[in-house]
């Protein structure tokens, strides 16, 4: 039998846990023609729900798994083949796969969270990929931590070391943030940088780590090769308050829900899972004080405090946004220095680099590399 032109379609790892996903519902029909990138089918993960993307151009051939399947990582979904591979050649595929497929083992799941201490303070940071190419440093948002990467870090660490890192008051690392501002923050991501002993990083800054990425981009050009900015603070004023302030007091299920609901075009992909594990950080303590001094620092009076010259950023600039962003408008995307190239994603939210993992990924994937080219 031959299986040159069979691809499979498996149930992708998304996040350093996930050992399986639950299949929503599928977005096309057995034989609709796909090209490599085409949403295929809805998973439901522990954060939130995302669509894997057909990993080849072909005919989806053969919906595997049914909705309401829980599939192991790396398990088939679906079955992608050009339109001459007959039948039978399929039916042959699915069932050596199914007779020889076994899920991984837990404590295979790959890298472990790590810690460092930055001018006394702890750091939390997560680690993918091992080259010598320039690395990459993934910066977070208000309310986030290195999990809103999970769509992103692990592809991304294919060609060169991802970093994911907690800024102060958030993750895993300390919640003591000093005065909260943005040139607090820019120095603990300057400080990670010495630590780790990296001379020269691309930064990729999502909602308020953008301000930050393009702090230290204006601040330390030598130490920066590229600047992403997705969602980003720092291009203008005006920020919705009512998702600040709601993020902040929310500390019940339903309430939570709504508010992460609006990091998201479609707020029904927020899962109980993501909702549980943000509860759960809120809860820890020191977190509501950490908050509230970051937001009276950067967000006073329901504005941003820092409004940025992007202008005089020396790198190259990559912005990214969703037309649906209801956090940080998208017409800032505008304001961004002449010579940045922007990107604008439809039927997005906030939480672009999640909600549209895969076009991000593509996006920053080809910038980085006509950045070092």
């Amino acid at each position: 039998m031959s299986t040159v032109q069979i691809t499979r379609l498996s149930m992708p790892k998304w996040g350093l846990s996930m050992t399986e996903g639950t299949v929503v519902q599928w977005l096309v029909e057995e034989g609709t023609i796909l090209e490599q990138g085409d949403e295929v089918i809805e998973v439901e993960s522990e954060k939130i729900n995302n669509a894997v993307e057909s990993p080849a151009p072909g005919v989806l051939r053969r919906q595997v798994a049914k909705e309401g399947d829980v599939v192991p990582v790396g398990g088939l979904l679906g079955v992608i083949a050009d339109a001459e591979v007959p039948d039978s050649e399929i039916d042959a595929f699915v069932e050596e796969f199914e007779a020889t497929f076994v899920p991984e083992e837990e404590e295979a799941a790959g890298p472990e969270p790590e810690k460092v201490e930055i001018g006394g303070k702890s750091i939390q940071y997560l680690k993918m990929g091992e080259s010598d190419a320039t690395p990459l440093v993934l910066i977070h948002g208000f309310g986030g931590d290195i999990n809103i990467w999970v769509f992103n870090q692990e592809t991304l660490s294919t060609e060169r070391p991802v970093y994911a890192l907690d800024l102060p008051g958030h993750g895993g690392s300390v919640k003591d943030v000093g005065s909260g501002d943005l040139d607090s923050f820019a120095g603990i991501v300057a400080g990670f940088l010495d630590a780790m002993g990296i001379e020269k990083a691309h930064l990729a800054g999502h909602s308020m780590g953008g301000a930050v990425a393009a702090a230290i981009a204006i601040q330390h050009p030598e130490r920066v090769a590229s600047v992403t900015l997705i969602a980003s603070a720092g291009l203008g004023e005006e920020i919705n308050s009512d998702y600040i302030e709601g993020f902040i007091a929310a500390n019940r299920r339903r309430e939570m829900k709504r508010v992460l609901g609006t990091l998201f075009a479609n707020p029904d992909l927020v899962t109980r899972q993501l909702v549980n594990d943000v509860l759960a950080y809120k809860r820890l303590d020191g977190v509501d004080e950490a908050l509230r001094a970051v937001a009276d620092s950067l967000f006073p009076d329901g504005k941003q405090a820092n409004v940025l010259d992007i202008s005089r950023i020396q790198a190259p600039v990559l912005v990214i946004w969703g037309d649906k962003d209801e956090v940080v408008p998208a017409s800032h995307a505008q304001n961004a220095s002449s010579g940045a190239k922007v990107e604008t994603i439809e039927n997005a939210g906030h939480s672009v680099q999640m909600e549209a993992a895969g076009k991000v990924n593509r996006l920053i994937s080809g910038f980085l590399d006509e950045a070092e080219s």
